[in-house]
């Protein structure tokens, strides 16, 4: 006979709510982890996109994701002709706010050269950028359709090409044109301020570019390279490592320690919770347990009944709580990551919660004297 089942099915309302309960607890802990997952994927999404080994960037700064960066045009062919770049293209980035109906939607605006390194990795509808001019190849995320007209600036574009996961750090969708469109959106001023600039006589500066992206010869030393471009040319440099662990430690590492420290706090919420369930559980029994002791129980007996319902517990709400989470993360407004292996050390590391947590009830199963099953 399993006692603890047998419990259970004697108050088995109680014990499904609970485990509900605890289910939407253990929910909000898979989902905090699914969406710290999602936060560092996310924001690797940009800067693997291009393909490239090498960033060349503006002197001292560590652009173009972590700060400003401004360096002319022609870069690209200076870098181009170094010793082991086998290509090399210019990029800009910048946000700008769309508005669509009632509703704004966010976009990383990526500007680069049709042919060259700096454009979209994958296109899953559509095609890419084929005219010099007034085309756009936006994310799935957008809601933009094919065809569509984009009003960006002072002029409208054509969404031609649709890709699905392109996102930047902050999670809004990335859109891509061609290089001279992304200048003119970036760097020219409209109307009133652009005449005012011409009659001060100021410069344009719209020929300028954010960074320039590399590949590298098969076999070429990137350090070496890196050192080059430092030397000869007076820019700084970044390796492709170097870049997307700039943007985990500058971009995203304070909202990557506020997650795993909501995390952490939600785990430990969830102990405590377990541990106060199981010794009520347990307080209920009081009479069951010392009846249990009078007819000769062992204690491995009444400390298996506690651990097994404590176990059943964690378990069943963790189930519950995966599944409800499963089938609404493409809900959330940030992209949620669900992998296997964080589910399995999550489940894991209740069972944990669950043996600590039933130390109380055993505690307080043990000390109960078996004259109590006849006592009033």
């Amino acid at each position: 006979m399993n006692l603890a089942l047998r419990d259970i099915r004697h108050h088995l309302g109680r014990f499904v709510l609970t485990c509900l309960g605890l289910g939407l607890l253990l929910g909000v802990v898979l989902s905090m982890i699914g969406i710290y997952r999602g936060l560092v994927d996310d924001a690797q999404v940009l800067v693997r996109a291009p393909g490239a080994e090498l960033w060349v960037v503006e002197s001292s700064r560590h652009g173009p994701f972590a700060e400003a960066s401004r360096i002319p045009s022609d870069t690209r062919e200076a870098v181009a002709r170094l010793a082991g770049i086998a290509e090399a293209g210019a990029v800009t980035y910048q946000t700008v706010e769309l508005a669509r109906g009632s509703q704004s939607v966010r976009l990383n605006v990526v500007g680069y050269e049709i042919g060259r390194l700096g454009g979209p990795a994958r296109v899953v509808a559509g095609r890419t950028i084929a005219r010099a001019h007034f085309e756009l190849v936006v994310d799935q995320r957008t809601g933009l359709r094919l065809g569509e007209m984009v009003p960006l600036g002072r002029d409208t574009y054509t969404v031609v090409g649709l890709t699905q996961g392109q996102v930047d750090s902050g999670g809004n969708a990335v859109a891509y044109m061609t290089l001279a469109d992304a200048q003119s959106l970036q760097f020219q001023l409209q109307g009133a301020a652009a005449r005012a600039q011409a009659s001060r006589g100021l410069v344009d500066s719209s020929n300028t570019v954010n960074a320039v992206v590399a590949r590298l010869i098969p076999g070429a030393d990137a350090t070496l390279v890196k050192q080059a471009v430092e030397r000869w040319k007076h820019l700084s440099a970044l390796t492709q490592a170097e870049q997307e662990d700039l943007l985990l430690t500058a971009v995203v590492d304070k909202a990557r320690k506020q997650i795993g420290l909501f995390t952490v706090t939600l785990l430990t919420v969830s102990t405590v919770v377990i541990s106060l369930i199981v010794y009520t559980m347990t307080m209920d029994k009081i009479r069951e347990i010392a009846t249990l002791k009078l007819i000769g129980a062992p204690d491995r007996t009444i400390v298996g009944l506690i651990l097994q319902q404590a176990v059943a517990l964690g378990l069943i709400g963790f189930g519950l709580g995966a599944t409800l989470i499963s089938s609404v993360a493409d809900k959330f407004p940030r992209r949620v990551v669900l992998l296997p292996e964080d589910a399995a050390a999550l489940a894991g590391v209740v069972v944990l919660a669950c043996l600590l947590a039933s130390l109380m009830g055993v505690r307080l199963a043990l000390r109960v004297e078996p004259a109590q099953a006849l006592g009033g």
